[in-house]
């Protein structure tokens, strides 16, 4: 990677000044897959699913003789069943969760990465413009634009294959998801949940990068690429993405000028929401942003490398986000005259100076402001609610993210007529009576009726 010459770039011993990188050569760059699960996987697989069924048969005969006195069941006998049970369940659900499976040794081994190659998300492709525009011309019926017009845009969003470390975190994702739904039927957006890990190298934080290109390549009547953290919730529900303000950008995100340019903080920019185009230029920077990824040594000298390059990172392995930043820094003149850093209004909003003031927002202001006034994105940074570990209490976490998501879930309940009974409150109330000419609420509450232009603010 390209430097920039600066002083404060310091580069660790032996690496002389660049990234380390890695790849796995088959056939182009394409990595061998593991393909049809072998047999002897399959069936312990079945042979998991049954014991979970006779496990279920045996908590229901304990919660049976709990609630009904079953007397000829010993009482020692049945807590040593009820031991059993639970270590059994714990041990399956363990081998459910984890990334590896001892069967995985029946089917042919992935290759070793070679540290001193480049590491590659696949074949190099070099006229992916050219490509789209003609598959656009030959396929009509399935146009870039929508039927009112605007660009075409694909909602990206995920969460690992396996249960949350959290059990109540999974309850969480399924209301993120709901909010990303909601949000997207209301503004005519294709939504994308992905749980799979397209590239074993590239998991965790990185996983989104595999994913992102997939969907460019499969979907070229897609415009852009949207990725949203499962941790984002949408509470400007009115608030519409003004693509107009990019029309010469490929790269739309979140981020303050100052930091990025004058400081090279790590928090300049925020990749827990950004747009991608559709494009060359797009496919070039996925490339280029990917050898920084590949867990293991890679991503770990990498971590120090940008340690040492951005202001204010902890130490610890490579991440998505400071990778992108010393990306568009140290290569400025290739990347940053198409990146848009967005900051009038909340692509990316902060939650914890936002969910406390929810209640004032209702009383002074309106959706479709997408600022600070009725920020357009809270995203949950540091609460992980899926993990075992948070940076901030957990209870601090769920209370915000129950406020958040009832926040956004009353603009979609008024059409309906209904609104949440408070904002921790899972239970809703009427806020109208019914009547005899019902579309009059249509023309009022609809959102999909609703156009609210974009003001920058000075």
């Amino acid at each position: 990677m390209g430097q920039d010459g600066s002083p404060a770039h310091k580069r660790p011993s032996g690496s002389g000044g660049v990234l380390p990188t890695t790849t796995v050569s088959n056939g182009g760059g394409v990595r061998g897959g593991r393909g049809v699960l072998p047999r002897g996987r399959q069936m312990q697989k079945t042979f998991n699913n049954i014991k979970i069924t006779i496990l279920c048969g045996f908590v229901t005969i304990l919660v049976l003789r709990g609630t009904i006195g079953v007397g000829n069941l010993g009482s020692s006998s049945a807590d040593a069943v009820n031991q059993n049970i639970i270590e059994e369940t714990n041990r399956i659900l363990a081998e459910i969760r984890s990334d590896s499976d001892p069967t995985d040794l029946e089917g042919p081994q992935e290759t070793e990465m070679s540290t001193n190659e480049t590491y590659s998300l696949g074949p190099k492709i070099t006229d992916w413009d050219s490509q789209r525009e003609v598959w656009l011309n030959q396929n009509p019926e399935f146009p870039s634009t929508t039927v009112n017009g605007k660009a075409r845009i694909l909602l990206l969003t995920g969460s690992p294959p396996k249960p949350c470390d959290n059990p109540i975190g999974d309850h969480y994702l399924l209301k993120s998801v709901k909010n990303k739904i909601d949000y997207c039927r209301l503004h005519g957006i294709e939504i994308v949940y992905n749980m799979a890990h397209l590239d074993k190298e590239l998991a965790g934080y990185w996983a989104k990068l595999p994913m992102i290109r997939r969907l460019m390549l499969s979907h070229p009547e897609v415009e852009w690429i949207w990725w949203m953290d499962s941790d984002a919730l949408f509470t400007d529900i009115l608030f519409q993405i003004p693509l107009v303000r990019y029309e010469k950008h490929n790269l739309v995100i979140h981020g303050y000028p100052d930091l990025l340019f004058d400081q090279k903080s790590w928090i300049a920019l925020n990749t827990g929401s950004f747009l991608l185009r559709n494009c060359q230029w797009s496919l070039d920077l996925l490339d280029a942003w990917a050898p920084m990824g590949p867990k293991g040594p890679i991503r770990d000298e990498a971590g120090k490398v940008l340690t040492a390059y951005l202001k204010g990172r902890p130490a610890f392995e490579a991440d998505d986000q400071s990778a992108l930043i010393y990306l568009l820094l140290s290569q400025k003149d290739t990347w940053m005259e198409k990146v848009f850093v967005e900051n009038q209004y909340y692509l990316h909003g902060f939650w914890e100076g936002l969910v406390d003031k929810y209640e004032e927002m209702v009383e002074k202001y309106h959706p479709g402001l997408g600022d600070e006034r009725w920020p357009f994105v809270t995203h949950f940074v540091g609460c992980k609610p899926c993990g075992s570990y948070a940076d901030y209490a957990v209870e601090r976490c769920l209370k915000s993210m129950e406020r958040a998501f009832n926040f956004a879930d009353n603009q979609v309940l008024k059409l309906y007529g209904f609104g949440h009974r408070g904002l921790l409150s899972p239970k809703i109330k009427r806020i109208r009576n019914e009547t005899v000419t019902p579309l009059e609420f249509v023309d009022k509450f609809d959102i999909r009726r609703m156009e609210v232009e974009f003001k920058p603010r000075n």
